[in-house]
């Protein structure tokens, strides 16, 4: 059976979903030669004119309640329409993870997933609504945020997603629809010091920057403070990951982020215990990394307490 791939669109009210699958459908020729089928969960500002819909073999269907949207109801449509491509607009208040379980009709493939932000209004909800917001994130392909002024803080906002989503691909548009590809950030400490320290502070931006571009610091030395993670019989001999427990979007989210570290003495370190490390960051391949990453080789290694907050952030 022919693939009938899906582009699901989410983001809260106003945030630019419905101008966004126009401008793809009619302004980039994407609707031309298929048929068409956009599945609206919410009544926003902008509205989809059927008429013009039908210009390109295309039609709308609504489903404005949450407990309407199933499997017998996405079933139903696409016996009525028999689409060629689904563009869904999700509602942003809605949970995502019951309809990427959902079993979708035969052919249904999710190819793309894209999450639309209001840049104006994000700091805003992030500080009130935050698991809502950040949800949105998880599984997307592609972050659009909308509307960037010269102020804006894209990299405050790239480090909130990539917290989530490392793999998500962030574009920053401009309140006259063009695209501001400067979301470089003046990282709070030296790369170019002997040594590179690392404040609790500064750990957050520090892991999602060398993951991102393990190559900018190869050859080069850190230090910071980490809890050690090496559980018996859980890693190789020599092998111990220095890290630290970060909170993403709430308390439910805390994970333990960390980088491998090769060190003939690591057996002589204990599990959850806290150290002081100098090491120096080599781009290699790892298993663990499924790829190449920043790989550390302690020059010293020492005991140190625990400070007085044990979580470090991403903003």
């Amino acid at each position: 059976m022919q693939e009938i791939p899906v582009y699901f669109f989410t983001g809260f009210m106003d945030s630019g979903k419905s101008s966004l699958i126009q401008e793809t459908l009619y302004d980039n020729g994407f609707g031309e030669d298929a048929r068409n089928l956009v599945i609206c969960c919410e009544d926003g500002d902008v509205e989809y004119e059927e008429d013009k819909l039908r210009t390109i073999n295309g039609h709308l269907a609504m489903i404005e309640n949450e407990e309407d949207f199933t499997k017998e109801k996405l079933e139903e449509l696409n016996e009525k329409y028999h689409p060629q491509q689904v563009f869904l607009e999700y509602n942003g208040t809605w949970e995502v993870g019951p309809f990427l379980e959902m079993e979708l009709p035969e052919g249904w493939v999710i190819v793309q997933s894209l999450a639309t932000v209001d840049a104006e209004t994000f700091e805003m909800y992030l500080a009130n609504m935050r698991s809502m917001m950040t949800e949105q994130f998880f599984s997307a392909d592609v972050v659009i945020f909308n509307r960037c002024a010269q102020d804006t803080p894209k990299a405050k906002f790239r480090r909130v997603v990539k917290a989530l989503n490392r793999k998500a691909q962030i574009v920053y548009e401009r309140a006259d629809g063009t695209i501001d590809e400067n979301d470089m950030e003046e990282l709070p400490f030296d790369i170019n010091a002997d040594v590179i320290e690392i404040t609790d502070a500064d750990y957050g931006i520090w892991y999602l920057d060398a993951m991102d571009d393990p190559k900018k610091y190869d050859g080069k030395k850190v230090r910071f403070l980490a809890l050690v993670y090496r559980p018996d019989n859980k890693l190789k001999r020599g092998v111990f990951v220095p890290g630290r427990f970060a909170m993403t979007c709430c308390e439910a989210d805390i994970q333990f982020i960390g980088f491998k570290c090769k060190y003939n003495q690591a057996d002589t370190i204990a599990h959850r215990s806290w150290v002081d490390i100098t090491a120096e960051v080599k781009n290699e391949f790892a298993m663990e990394y499924h790829g190449k990453g920043p790989v550390l080789y302690p020059v010293e290694v020492k005991a140190a307490q625990a400070p007085e907050d044990e979580l470090v952030y991403f903003s």
